[in-house]
Order: C-alpha cells, then structure tokens, then sequence
C-alpha cells in the first residue's frame, strides 16, 4: 500500500491499537488472550512500552491499521538482549504487506536499541503470520506442544528466532 506510513506509536493511538489488539484476540489467530481488553488495559500496556520497547503503527489514510512492539522477553539481565515481538494488523488490511513494513521496521528499531536478536511465538496454524516471518528470515526453533488452552482445547506454540544484531557482546551481557 504505497500511501501507508509507519511512525512511532503515541498516547492517541492506543485506543485504535487496543481495537485492533482485540480483534486478534476475537479471530483466535494470534494470542492466547481469551478476554477483551479495556482502554485501561492498554494505557498501562503502553506505559511499559516506552523507551527501548518501542510500539509502533502502521497508518494508512490518517488511521492505524496496524501495529508491532518489542517486549521484553525475560527479566533475567543475560536475556537483556533479546525481545520478543507482538504484531498485529487490522483485519481489513490483513494480507496486504502492512506486517512486511511494521516487521521491517521493527527490526532497525531493535537494531538501534542494541537488541541482538528477536524472538517470537506463533500458532502452528497460523500459516500466513509465519509466511511473513520466513520471508523477512525468521527460522524454526520449535514447538512447546499444548502450551495454552483456548476454546476448551489445548494449543501448541510455534517459536521463531532471528538473529539481527550479532557483534561484540555489550557489558549488559555481564551479569
């Protein structure tokens, strides 16, 4: 979508991106959530969310049709350089390359944030996401089987890596 730009998340863009979080939690495809979110919810969420885990959003037309963020992936300081991601894309603009440009973009933002490598959690039968994942070279590390319950049934959990920033390692990897 040539007319879609990608910016830095603000406090005005998180209701959008808690209506967007919530269709991913309603379509079953990306989460495990199983309950709708409020905006209190998401202004906390957001909060968190500041500084080195940067949210950001996809807009086409002045609206956010999607967004992405790193999060932190553990609290132990010897992970200190790897994020996990959350992505998600409104569903009328699904399939359009709008996760392309966010997961991109993300990449140089872990980049500059001194973050070495991403990691991320899928649903096996989430084809398209992982789609998006291989191409932009994300690999297979595994499968946690029956990780979560959603619906009464149990889920496995597909993780994927990429490695994205390897060099010299930083004094945070000295514990």
């Amino acid at each position: 979508m040539k007319t879609t730009s990608i910016r830095a998340a603000v406090t005005d863009d998180v209701e959008r991106i808690l209506n967007i979080y919530n269709q991913g939690i309603e379509d079953r495809i990306a989460t495990l959530e199983v309950d709708q979110k409020d905006i209190a919810y998401m202004n906390n969420w957001f909060q968190q969310h500041q500084n080195r885990y940067a949210v950001i959003v996809a807009e086409y037309e002045d609206v956010v049709i999607g967004w992405a963020s790193l999060n932190p992936f553990s609290q132990r300081c010897a992970y200190d350089g790897v994020a996990d991601l959350s992505i998600y894309i409104d569903r009328a603009f699904r399939g359009k390359g709008i996760g392309s440009i966010l997961l991109q973009r993300l990449e140089e933002i872990a980049k500059e944030k001194d973050f070495y490598k991403i990691v991320l959690f899928t649903f096996p039968f989430n084809q398209n996401g992982q789609g998006l994942y291989h191409k932009l070279g994300y690999r297979d590390v595994g499968v946690f089987e029956k990780q979560g319950v959603l619906d009464g049934r149990y889920v496995d959990v597909k993780i994927m890596e990429k490695l994205i920033n390897i060099k010299k390692p930083k004094a945070f990897l000295q514990c």
